[in-house]
């Protein structure tokens, strides 16, 4: 048996003992799990956003950890291998894996701690093993690693590539949370003029600012919109980012964009959003939505190599496995700017 960290329906989990996952497909491996963390889009599934996610699923899509077990069918994990997990399972047959778009994939996707048990747990079994984990390198910090099974390659693939971030550029990220966050650290690899962070918290918005932000905008006034056309010249931006997941930040993004501009979404939206067409219709604008495909990891754990980027500064709260619990209790209620990233153990 394994401690594992279980969905029971909106706004109920619990650690339960569970059965350690078996070998079910011979391209199967199975992961001891060193560290996990919790995900935006865990405390979406707990509020009941993500339907497919049923009662009774371990939670959780992020995580590194030792093979312990292998599919008979696997070519390049051994057990005892250290592996970085994909949040993406990707099958690298079928239509959209051979795009690229591993988001998508047919026989996988966004899988893990939705469609089957995640990572939150001490084992977790890992379908197309060979190409849904990522080796680790001898001499990789372990909480700067799990931040690249999603965080990373999330603000990188959603937030700088769907929003075309170009050298001079100038772009609005709102929500200075985990992923906004690593929206800004990506984005500023494309040189652009002015990034400004729009978030209700101060605390967090000096993070923000700390990581690189030219410009921050506290929004709880309701007048974000006003100040960013004060910053910008009333021009605008060139790219509004979209990082929380709720109707008035995605309509905020609406009223930042400049003719010709590109609206990228990362949030995971739970309810109906005003697409306002009427006013977008005649100005050229981009609309851009997307799941993580994580093709950027290889490009990312290169750069956590040479020590461009550090991750590890976004995790303020370690926990153990047992406090699971608390650790979803500090990342939700963490609007205080205290908690952006918890790892556990």
């Amino acid at each position: 048996m394994m401690k594992a960290l279980v969905y029971q329906g909106p706004c109920k989990r619990a650690v339960e003992l569970r059965p350690k996952p078996q070998i079910l497909a011979s391209t199967d491996v199975i992961v001891r799990i060193t560290k996990t963390t919790v995900c935006d889009t865990d405390l979406h599934i707990f509020r009941g956003d993500v339907p497919p996610c049923a009662p009774g699923r371990i939670l959780g899509r992020e995580g590194i950890g030792i093979i312990a077990t292998v599919g008979s069918d696997v070519q390049m994990y051994n057990p005892g291998d250290r592996v970085l997990i994909s949040c993406i399972t990707a099958c690298g047959k079928c239509e959209y894996c051979r795009k690229g778009m591993f988001s998508q994939c047919s026989n996988g996707g966004w899988i893990l701690g939705n469609e089957i048990d995640g990572c939150q747990a001490e084992y977790v079994r890992i379908p197309y093993a060979d190409t849904s984990l990522y080796p680790i390198p001898d001499g990789f910090d372990e909480d700067a690693l799990v931040m690249l099974s999603d965080f990373l390659p999330s603000g990188f693939e959603y937030g700088a590539l769907n929003g075309r971030v170009g050298p001079g550029s100038t772009v609005a990220i709102v929500g200075s949370g985990p992923v906004g966050l690593a929206a800004l650290l990506i984005a500023q690899f494309y040189s652009p003029a002015v990034t400004i962070m729009i978030d209700l918290d101060d605390n967090r918005l000096a993070v923000a600012k700390r990581f690189g932000a030219t410009h921050c905008v506290n929004s709880r006034d309701g007048k974000a919109i006003a100040n960013v056309m004060a910053l910008t010249s009333n021009r605008g931006v060139d790219t509004a980012i979209e990082a929380v997941g709720v109707p008035t930040t995605f309509e905020l993004c609406e009223g930042l964009i400049v003719p010709g501009g590109t609206i990228a979404n990362i949030g995971v939206h739970g309810a109906k959003v005003a697409l306002h067409l009427e006013r977008l219709w005649d100005r050229n604008i981009a609309n851009a939505t997307r799941l993580v495909d994580t093709v950027s990891t290889p490009m990312l754990l290169n750069l956590l190599k040479s020590h461009e980027i550090d991750p590890k500064l976004l995790i303020t709260h370690t926990f153990p496995l047992d406090h699971i619990l608390d650790a979803y209790e500090t990342f939700a209620h963490g609007t205080n700017g205290t908690a952006l990233r918890s790892a556990e153990a």
